[in-house]
């Protein structure tokens, strides 16, 4: 028993071991390409003058969409902020999702609404039409209301975009803060590329808690107070800034956050719209998308611009950041297994080739293989056989690998775009990447493992209820 056991822990450890060292090697290459790409960005984009393009007949037209659900506490000052951006043809699609709340009647009377006859396309299925409203006040001529039954985020992005009368739409989540500039950032490079036919663009999604807003509108950039919001902007900085950076460089980007991006509308008709049976909607109609272009032999792009355009709020409790990373996980897995005739497929090139097998290997993966090495750990440990030199050499590695990529990325925030200007936010900042490893690492692994297990047993589907405290409540 005992020279079986230890044929197996030689196997186990080594397997451990070279999946690590594959992982580590993946996330520093991303983070080169990552840094070249961001440097080459910002140099070719610093004489930019935003005013040329907003002047200039080849602009793209945009329907800003933005699904709602029992958003009383922020969505009068989220949309006051939608009708104020820096474009200057667009219109602002707000899709009432049968709130149970009293977020209609907010909006109703804050922007004078009525009910109008207003003709709306069917080019994609949704669920039933309760109403269209407009404005009486002719200050709000670009907002649309679409009051509807409630069929999911899905469902009211696919009632939008049958609403919508404008060649592109961005996809937001009302809660959100956008930069007065974000659509102008975002329509440049359907603008810029001549060989390939820009599809989608996404851009920077940024931590909007403990930062003052007033009237919709972000006035102060200030790091979160509280622990989970603090540990998540050292997430999202890293994954924003090292990672899509990278793959929209390399040409594999497959999702673009479902808080801020903008499609081209015809085809995202012509591939169906969002599929409304899924919670990963926003990664899952990119993927479609690009398999859409790639069997139709389309030269496209899917572009990524790394400025902070977004400012979402965070979950605050370990409740509520649970139901969203339940929510992500279940998602990721379900668009991989919906598109899996991509995987290793050479016709679909990069994505095919590179950037499906990393998000399934490592995005998806990483989680069990890390849940199964502490297993094995335990077991190691309960039959008096832990390779303890094999163990401190793995955690020193990962912990070590964890606090430096951190700490590149903080790096790279600073010289860049340099939010947080105080300087006790970045010695927080700092910190927090000495203990996100140690003690939020380790939830983010359970919720990603509570989302594979309600994915393939429990059958969970359900969005989750994300419940927020709203802007300037801190």
């Amino acid at each position: 028993m005992g020279n079986l056991f230890s044929v197996f822990q030689f196997f186990v450890e080594r397997i451990i071991f070279g999946y690590s060292v594959i992982i580590i090697s993946a996330y520093v290459i991303l983070a080169i390409v990552s840094a070249f790409s961001l440097l080459r960005y910002i140099q070719k984009n610093s004489f930019v003058d935003y005013n040329v393009i907003l002047s200039s007949p080849l602009v793209p037209t945009v329907s800003i969409i933005a699904p709602a659900f029992n958003e009383s506490k922020t969505i009068v000052e989220n949309i006051r902020a939608l009708l104020s951006l820096y474009y200057h043809n667009y219109e602002v699609v707000v899709v009432n999702d049968g709130s149970t709340d009293n977020s209609m009647d907010l909006i109703v009377k804050a922007y004078d609404l009525e009910l109008v006859d207003f003709a709306i396309g069917n080019r994609i299925e949704c669920e039933q039409i309760r109403g269209i409203y407009k404005s009486r006040n002719r200050s709000f001529d670009k907002l649309i209301v679409v009051d509807k039954v409630n069929g999911g985020k899905a469902d009211s992005l696919n009632a939008g975009i049958n609403a919508a009368t404008k060649d592109y739409f961005v996809a937001i989540d009302v809660d959100s803060i956008i930069q007065s500039d974000a659509l102008l950032k975002l329509a440049k490079p359907f603008m810029e590329f001549s060989d390939k036919k820009v599809i989608a663009t996404g851009g920077v999604i940024r931590i909007a808690n403990s930062c003052i807003i007033e009237d919709g509108q972000l006035v102060e950039v200030n790091l979160p107070k509280k622990f989970l919001p603090r540990m998540q902007v050292l997430e999202y900085t890293r994954a924003f800034l090292m990672g899509r950076m990278a793959w929209s460089t390399l040409d594999g980007l497959l999702i673009i956050s479902g808080a801020l991006g903008m499609f081209n509308r015809e085809i995202a008709i012509k591939c169906g719209g969002y599929f409304a049976k899924t919670v990963g909607e926003d990664m899952e109609l990119v993927v479609r998308m690009r398999r859409y272009m790639c069997e139709n032999n389309f030269p496209y792009k899917v572009a990524y611009i790394p400025d902070p355009l977004c400012w979402t709020e965070a979950p605050e409790s370990l409740r509520v950041l649970g139901r969203q990373r339940n929510r992500w996980t279940r998602g990721n897995i379900d668009t991989l297994f919906i598109h899996r005739k991509i995987f290793f497929n050479p016709k679909y090139g990069l994505m095919g080739m590179l950037s499906y097998p990393f998000w399934f290997f490592i995005e998806w993966l990483s989680p069990i293989v890390e849940a199964f090495g502490l297993l094995y750990f335990v077991l190691s440990a309960l039959m008096g056989q832990v390779n303890w030199s094999f163990f401190f050499i793995i955690l020193g590695f990962v912990y070590a690998f964890a606090l430096t990529f951190s700490t590149y990325s903080i790096l790279f925030e600073e010289l860049t775009y340099h939010r947080y200007r105080k300087k006790r936010e970045i010695l927080r900042m700092l910190i927090a990447a000495w203990i996100e490893p140690i003690i939020y690492h380790p939830f983010i692994v359970y919720y990603s493992l509570k989302g594979n297990f309600d994915f393939f047993i429990n059958k969970k589907t359900g969005w989750g209820q994300m419940e927020r405290k709203g802007f300037g409540k801190r």
